[in-house]
C-alpha cells in the first residue's frame, strides 16, 4: 500500500514540476513573440529608412551631375526620362 502512494506522490511531485516548467516556458515565449514583433517594427523601420535615404541619393547624384555640366550626362538624361515616365504615370492615375 504505502509503495503506491509513494508512486503517486512521486506522480504528483513531477506532475506539479511538469506544469511549473510548461508555465515558465509559456511565459517565455510570449516574451520571445513581443521581442520578435518588436524586432520585426524596427526592422521594417529602418528599410523604409534606407529607401528613403536611398531615393535621396539618387536624387543628389541627379542634381550633382546637371551641375557639374557635360559630365554623366547620358546618366542625367536616362534619369530626367524616368522622372518624367513617372511623372506621366501619377497623370493617368489622377485623371481616371
Amino acid at each position: 500500500m504505502s509503495n503506491t502512494q509513494e508512486a503517486i506522490h512521486l506522480l504528483e511531485v513531477k506532475l506539479k514540476t511538469l506544469l511549473s516548467k510548461y508555465e515558465f516556458l509559456k511565459e517565455e515565449n510570449n516574451i520571445l513573440f513581443q521581442n520578435n514583433a518588436k524586432l520585426q517594427r524596427l526592422l521594417q523601420e529602418k528599410e523604409q529608412q534606407l529607401i528613403e535615404k536611398q531615393e535621396e541619393y539618387d536624387l543628389l547624384k541627379v542634381a550633382k551631375t546637371i551641375e557639374g555640366g557635360n559630365n554623366n550626362t547620358r546618366e542625367t538624361k536616362l534619369k530626367i526620362n524616368t522622372l518624367v515616365r513617372e511623372i506621366d504615370k501619377c497623370i493617368k492615375l489622377l485623371s481616371t
